[in-house]
């Protein structure tokens, strides 16, 4: 194997598919709370759901975990999906939406390159909402690499965005 290659910069991670215990419950969340849109269904056991009429950008199904409890936290798999937002007015409406329907957060971060919401799907499935700061604005270090951190977010400069939008 050839330790040169780097893939290239365009390639992007396209979807992720979940498992999931009751797909109805798992739509509510990402369709009805998200926002997402639902693609199309596979027979009764999985659904296709996406931003802007993409073929899909989560794949939901219960083939393998219907009525099953969540993965236990301290096993190998998933950490969390991360959802990107166009801006952070559209960040902030999503945690606006969040409160408003009185859904726990795990966490709020800003990490320099970028500010996050955390929270778990209803199958405790972690995912995290996000917006990425413009590059110019990245931390560097003198050698010109990233120096990310892990600041508590501020939540209620966050909100702000979403009122202007109202």
């Amino acid at each position: 194997m050839t330790t040169n290659y780097t893939i290239p910069p365009q390639t992007r991670i396209g979807h992720v598919h979940l498992k999931v215990a009751d797909l109805q419950r798992a739509m509510d969340f990402y369709c009805g709370l998200l926002g997402f849109e639902l693609i199309t269904t596979y027979g009764k056991d999985a659904a296709f759901i996406s931003a802007g009429g993409y073929h899909h950008h989560i794949g939901l199904n219960t083939w393998y975990s219907k009525n099953a409890p969540p993965a236990p936290v301290r096993s190998a798999g998933l950490f969390h999906t991360a959802i990107l937002y166009p801006t952070r007015s559209d960040l902030a409406i999503a945690l606006k939406r969040l409160i408003d329907a009185n859904y726990p957060l795990t966490g709020a971060s800003d990490h320099g390159v970028s500010e996050a919401i955390y929270l778990n799907d209803p199958d405790e499935n972690g995912v995290e909402l996000y917006w990425d700061k413009p590059r110019d604005q990245w931390p560097l270090a003198e050698d010109g690499s990233i120096t990310m951190y892990t600041n508590a977010l501020d939540l209620e400069s966050l909100l702000r965005e979403a009122e202007t939008n109202e």
